[in-house]
């Protein structure tokens, strides 16, 4: 090569970045330091089972560090949708916990509630394959109580400094930046194959409960084993849900691609348009009460968050109801300032010694002291407590409170020892007074150890439409996974699970199901661990199927703010569309009117209605059911709408209700000539030829139902 073609083909720049590369092929782990790491696995405890320690260097510098990769955004759940409301309790429950809110029906508590994805960017589709955050910001006379969970009831990781690992498979691949708020891809089906204590989660993910139909129809979960305590000092372990009164409903995974395109806002809108229409988004707040004596009775640990409590062993009490009653004046001010962390409470609740947690109670206050600026960030309007504050803490960036008086530190004699103490009998919060006596060890109980079980509850419980939702779930995603090893070693854990999910998935992929023998499917094991002690532990779970996992059990009782699309055109039938729109208005359902141009619609009777939309700016993925009206002239016009019979068929296709009357049927017919067929005889398709008659009622109850699964093709008997 001559001299011109070699710097022709140089870079000088590149070179010059060469001595900042990094690659850590073939190398040992080390800290920032340069300190070789012996396990990365678990943080310091006292005992495998104990609190994490203060004094856990390792997990504190890999917390910091991840709390501070973005700037300005989240790092995760930057997409979201927030909105304020109240709590209110049902009775006192003076034997649960001494917690003031839960002690006086009479009192309304103020709320802010901030729901989110995961993993994507504030940029990214609300109808990602994700995570959904549920945090509760409770403004008690007591100070901020901040209960900030999940839309599920686990997570992928056992211990605290996994974290970064986990977030970091999930993120787009840093080479490119591909993709964006997805998990189909090989770095987190690496890391997932390479985790087993994530499989519970992974069927979790898998399922419809990661696309939900709206954040109004979705549960929430605390994930963690939280402490109450009452006012007699006794402790008693607790899990925190969020029911909502609407029940629990999903999109189709074609459905919520659809809706990305067509409106990637689709739940901020819901949640917007749904509290200005005054149909106010309820929950009731429940707890799983566990008796400390009862903390080993279980087949699994009450510390792992990669585990729930069956319902029929724990039963959820319901103790009061969340109002969603206001939308943010500013999005930025509220939505996006809102700083929440597990470690605001109030007497009466308090932590587990669960390591997934006590890194969170770390990791919080870290992470919003960089994302917004300093210290005071408890004085931005949305997180100010309305209980007043008092303290020796001063200045600081942004600081808004002017302290007077010369002291700012205690004890003091100048300003009479002010502020003072407050005795436990006075509200001052006491910690819960556990017995620790451990050695300082990186370790993970053994009580950890069973990673499938759970899983296989999970499978088991689901209704056979929910189970060939998954395995069409996992064969997109694998089949997005490029490196086949990994695909493979899925496999192999799926098996662990239940071998026709395995093999199901595996047909998907045009792969066997590998066999298990000699392969080490934990790779989360200290350098001097051995791998034979963090093999998953088998177990006889006491409950082998769970009612409350399944969506199909859910409420399915009104329509109220269920999406109804009516197509028409000019010419439409007056009396059928007069009576259909009467009978759902009646019902509270949301009505949109879709005719082939915006403006008036002309109805047969000579009256004019406002049209909501065109075919050109929305879809049916964007409605929960479709009402085709008759009248001659208005069902040619949309027969000659492609987009009107892809309305039908898109609709039917997705398992929605679908009612026609007169020269309606018409068009159903059309879309049934066109792909789907079946459509006129099919569960919750709703016709009828003459201009009157039940149909409305008939069709109320099929929207009711919110999907006709008999439609689809089952993969699993």
């Amino acid at each position: 090569m001559s001299t011109e073609q070699n710097k022709t083909n140089t870079n000088a720049k590149l070179e010059e970045l060469d001595i900042n590369r990094e690659d850590s092929s073939g190398q040992f782990l080390t800290t920032n330091q340069g300190l070789r790491v012996n396990d990365d696995q678990n943080s310091l405890k006292a005992g495998p089972r104990g609190a994490t320690l203060l004094e856990d260097f390792i997990l504190r510098e890999k917390i910091t560090h991840f709390d501070h990769e973005r700037i300005p955004e989240r790092i995760v759940h930057a997409r979201g949708a927030a909105a304020h409301g109240y709590f209110q309790a049902y009775e006192p429950q003076p034997e649960l916990t001494k917690a003031k809110f839960l002690l006086d029906p009479a009192v309304q508590t103020p709320v802010f509630v901030r729901f989110s994805t995961v993993a994507g960017s504030r940029g990214s589709t609300d109808l990602a394959r994700d995570v959904r955050g549920f945090a509760v910001k409770f403004y008690t006379e007591e100070g901020n109580f901040d209960l900030v969970g999940n839309n599920i009831p686990v997570f992928f990781i056992q211990d605290a400094i996994k974290f970064p690992d986990l977030i970091h498979a999930v993120k787009p691949e840093p080479n490119n930046e591909i993709p964006q708020a997805a998990s189909a891809h090989d770095t987190f089906w690496d890391f997932i194959s390479l985790t087993p204590e994530s499989m519970h989660m992974v069927m979790w993910v898998m399922s419809d409960r990661a696309i939900p139909r709206s954040y109004r129809m979705m549960e929430g979960f605390g994930v963690h084993t939280f402490r109450l305590i009452n006012t007699n000092g006794k402790s008693r372990f607790v899990k925190f849900h969020w029911k909502p009164l609407l029940g629990v409903h999903s999109v189709v995974w074609d459905e919520a691609q659809l809706i990305s395109g067509r409106d990637p806002d689709f739940h901020r809108r819901d949640l917007w348009d749904a509290i200005e229409g005054g149909a106010y988004p309820e929950w009731e707040l429940g707890v799983q009460i566990v008796e400390e004596e009862d903390e080993h009775k279980f087949d699994f640990d009450l510390l792992d968050s990669t585990k729930l409590i069956p319902e029929e062993l724990v039963p959820v009490i319901r103790l009061g109801k969340m109002t969603l009653n206001r939308n943010p004046d500013n999005y930025f001010a509220e939505t996006e300032q809102v700083a929440f962390h597990l470690g605001h409470v109030v007497p009466g609740i308090d932590f587990s010694n669960d390591p997934l947690l006590q890194g969170r109670l770390f990791s919080y206050t870290d992470t919003q002291l960089k994302r917004l600026g300093g210290p005071n960030f408890h004085e931005i309007p949305i997180n100010r407590p309305i209980a007043p504050v008092h303290n020796g803490q001063r200045d600081g960036h942004m600081r808004q409170t002017i302290n007077a008086g010369r002291t700012s530190y205690g004890p003091n004699a100048i300003n009479g020892d002010s502020p003072a103490q407050a005795r436990e009998a006075e509200g001052g919060f006491v910690s819960h007074a556990e017995r620790i006596d451990a050695n300082k060890v990186r370790a993970r109980s053994k009580s950890f150890m069973d990673h499938y079980n759970q899983a296989k509850l999970f499978w088991n419980s689901q209704s056979t439409t929910e189970k060939t939702h998954i395995v069409k779930a996992l064969r997109f995603e694998l089949g997005k996974v490029v490196i086949e090893d990994i695909r493979k070693r899925m496999l192999i854990h799926l098996s662990q699970i239940d071998m026709t999910l395995a093999t199901l998935v595996g047909e998907g992929l045009g792969l066997e199901v590998p066999s298990a023998n000699g392969v080490q499917l934990n790779k989360s094991v200290p350098a001097d661990a051995n791998p034979a002690d963090y093999q998953s532990e088998p177990a006889k779970p006491t409950v082998g199927s769970s009612a409350a996992l399944s969506m199909a059990h859910t409420v399915k009782k009104g329509i109220k703010t269920r999406q109804v699309a009516i197509l028409a055109a000019d010419g439409v039938d007056a009396t059928q569309l007069k009576a259909m729109m009467n009978a759902l208005s009646a019902e509270k359902a949301i009505i949109g009117i879709v005719a082939p141009r915006v403006g008036m619609l002309k109805t047969s009777g000579g009256e004019t209605i406002k049209i909501d939309a065109s075919l050109q700016t929305t879809a049916s993925v964007l409605f929960d059911a479709v009402y085709v009206p008759g009248g001659e002239s208005s069902v040619n016009s949309l027969l000659q709408e492609p987009d009107a019979i892809r309305f039908i068929h898109e609709a039917f296709m997705h398992c929605k209700a679908i009612a026609a009357t007169g020269e309606g049927t018409d068009l159903l017919q059309a879309a049934a000539n066109g792909g789907a067929e079946n459509l006129l005889s099919s569960e919750g398709v709703v016709t009828r030829s003459e201009t009157s008659g039940d149909v409305p009622q008939k069709f109320i109850d099929a929207i009711e139902q919110h999907r006709f699964w008999s439609r689809e093709k089952v993969l699993v008997n």
